[in-house]
């Protein structure tokens, strides 16, 4: 074990609050304070932090390939890199080009006719835009060790249904907004003022439609609802809105023979609507999200439009991003993998992997000891819970074999727009191939460089790239308390998605399963009702309150991840569990890293945004709340009834 002895942050604290009516604010206050929010964010967080230094050093990466000899090799994996980076840059090429580069999709809607209406849909939906639907292959939820051919929803310019369908002044405000950008962004491509006023109408007419049959994101929630698979003939005869079988021959994908339509819904009412719509209205309803979908690889003006829509009135940023890191967000994602070798290489040490994997067995043996000890799950339902979490694939750092790029070409005769759009073809076809191959469960779903960790339910593993495993999360010189408050939260949090409202659903195998008994499938949809209803009383600004049901999830992992993540370390803690370090015990260390991890400022703006549309709590309500039912964190700080912090025990919900 670890034996250096780091402490916690003391300038990370606010000793001027109360720590038991404000434990958030006691724990990151200090850190808060000393990291205002920079003008080209809307929130500002511990994981802002470390990206921020980890997106500098990708910059030194990519930056560096350039000055190497095989960036003036044509089709050298450095070539590719440090031209599609160098396009990104190129703001005089880019402004000079203007809207040209999409004209030529822009044509093929202009020339859409009933006639060819299916062809040209299907030639969009090679990169340009697939507004009425989505098709893709992915995993079959009831049999993971296959691809299947999935159908999704349509497209809306603002995101979330509640943008068009919810009445209130930040809504209207950002309907105003968008009005403003549909009608800027149509003027830039070359229509106008009397195309694009025409344009807007058509688009919030329609997108506004489409918001009423959208699945509702609580629904969502629950996979049952996503798997709906059909045949061939049944989705023809279902949803006729197109020849199925020729849309799906044109992609390539000549074998398929069944569907999963991932919201029934939804696609029964475009089946309905498309053939009431003029061909002219739709013509305006593709032509606009044919220039949206390409704003970010064209002209300073078009960047100018989105930044005020998406970011300064929807999320309240005050200055645009620097161009290097819009420059460099596209090779990054684009070479993923190929950009996160030169990461580890440089960045991550292998003794981080090595101790990493032994802190998550000792998670795993934790949250075994939880569900043995579970007093409303009975015997049954606990050996197929001890099956999954023996089963639980682990996957740390970055991946044993790494993505070829082979096939993607950066031409720099092209526009960077063309670039990116038949790279992005490519990423469809080999996307498409994956219905002839066997599931690959090696592939990595998230980038090594990336800070951010993940569970997947159809796969059953947890994954936690090299970015993420560095301080404040892990750091060799800090005492055990600090790591498992920290990144032993996070790896509990990943293992506990497997057995929240969602990811409970999937077997050992990450097939859709009902593995429950059920009696105690009742017992912990009582539980969960429970915690909704916690987080469903906290108002998160004046008048918007938390959707607990949305977030429940994550609020589950989030007070798993953190009780299984104590066990672990009550278990394997080093010497220092013993010791106080800086008048803290090891108890008060641990809850105190927890919270630290969560700093953050956000704007108001974004306040409601990440409401509407993210599954996560709010970071001080992923404290404050959570912790408001752990009776060892009221123990650790002396919390009373008549406290802040305190909740009477008859009310706490322990779940994992």
């Amino acid at each position: 074990m670890n034996t250096l002895k780091k402490g916690i942050d003391l300038e990370n604290l606010d000793t001027a609050v109360n720590p038991r009516n404000d434990f958030y604010q006691y724990a990151a206050g200090g850190w808060r304070k000393a990291h205002p929010i920079p003008p080209e964010f809307p929130a500002f967080s511990v994981f802002t932090d470390i990206r921020e230094k980890v997106r500098v050093q990708v910059r030194e990466l990519i930056e560096g390939l350039g000055a190497t000899p095989e960036a003036k090799e044509y089709d050298t994996l450095a070539q590719k890199i440090s031209d599609l980076y160098g396009m990104g840059l190129d703001m005089e090429t880019r402004n000079r080009l203007g809207a040209s580069p999409i004209l030529p999709g822009l044509k093929k809607i202009a020339d859409i006719t009933p006639e060819n209406l299916q062809d040209t849909l299907q030639e969009l939906a090679f990169g340009i835009t697939s507004p009425l639907f989505s098709t893709g292959a992915s995993t079959d939820f009831a049999d993971t060790d296959r691809y299947v051919m999935h159908i999704g929803e349509g497209a809306l310019g603002l995101g979330d249904y509640e943008y068009y369908l919810v009445k209130n002044d930040t809504n209207s405000r950002i309907l105003e907004a968008y009005e403003k950008y549909v009608k800027r962004v149509m003027r830039l491509a070359g229509y106008s003022e009397d195309e694009a006023e025409r344009i807007w109408k058509n688009v919030i007419r329609i997108e506004t439609e489409f918001a009423r049959h959208t699945m509702r994101k609580e629904e969502s929630r629950n996979p049952l609802n996503l798997h709906n698979m059909v045949s061939m003939e049944e989705l023809q005869r279902k949803y006729p809105v197109v020849d199925w079988r020729k849309w799906f021959d044109s992609m390539g994908a000549t074998e398929v023979q069944e569907v999963n339509v991932l919201s029934p819904g939804f696609l029964n009412f475009i089946t309905r609507w498309l053939p009431t719509i003029s061909i002219a209205d739709l013509k305006d309803f593709l032509a606009f999200h044919a220039v949206t979908n390409a704003t970010g690889v064209l002209s300073d003006e078009f960047y100018d439009a989105d930044f005020e829509l998406y970011e300064r009135t929807m999320s309240g940023t005050e200055d645009k991003k620097p161009l290097w890191k819009r420059a460099m967000a596209i090779p990054e994602s684009m070479f993923g993998e190929a950009v996160g070798q030169l990461y580890v290489d440089k960045y991550f040490p292998e003794a981080n992997k090595e101790y990493m994997k032994g802190m998550v067995e000792n998670l795993r043996k934790a949250l075994a000891k939880h569900i043995t000890a579970l007093h409303w799950m009975g015997e049954k339902t606990k050996e197929k819970a001890f099956e999954k979490l023996e089963k639980l694939t682990i996957k740390i750092g970055y991946p044993d074999k790494w993505e070829s790029y082979e096939e993607i070409h950066i031409d720099p005769s092209k526009s960077y727009h063309d670039n990116v759009l038949e790279a992005g073809r490519w990423f469809i076809r080999r996307n498409i191939k994956r219905l002839k191959e066997p599931v690959d469960k090696t592939r990595w779903l998230m980038m090594p460089q990336t800070v951010n960790a993940y569970y997947s339910p159809s796969r059953n593993e947890i994954c936690f790239p090299a970015g993420i495993l560095q301080p404040p999360y892990f750091n060799f010189e800090a005492d055990d308390a600090l790591n498992y408050g920290s990144i032993g939260a996070v790896i509990g949090h990943e293992m506990t998605h497997g057995f929240d409202d969602s990811g409970r659903r999937f077997n050992a195998s990450g097939n859709l399963e009902n593995w429950w008994e059920k009696e105690d499938e009742a017992r912990f949809e009582e539980l969960t009702e429970g915690l909704v209803k916690q987080f469903e009383e906290v108002e998160a600004a004046p008048g918007v309150h938390c959707n607990g049901r949305f977030t429940l999830g994550e609020n589950i992992a989030d007070q798993g991840g953190l009780r299984v993540a104590l066990t672990a370390y009550l278990d394997n803690c080093d010497d220092s569990a013993s010791k106080d370090i800086d008048g803290f015990t090891p108890l008060q260390r641990f809850y105190l890293s927890y919270a630290q991890a969560w700093g953050t400022n956000i704007r108001p703006e974004e306040i409601e945004e990440r409401v509407k549309n993210d599954p996560h709590s709010l970071p001080e309500h992923r404290v404050n709340v959570t912790l408001r039912n752990i009776a060892p964190f009221f123990e650790a700080f002396g919390i009373k009834e008549g406290d802040a912090m305190f909740r009477p025990e008859e009310q706490r919900i322990i779940i994992w």
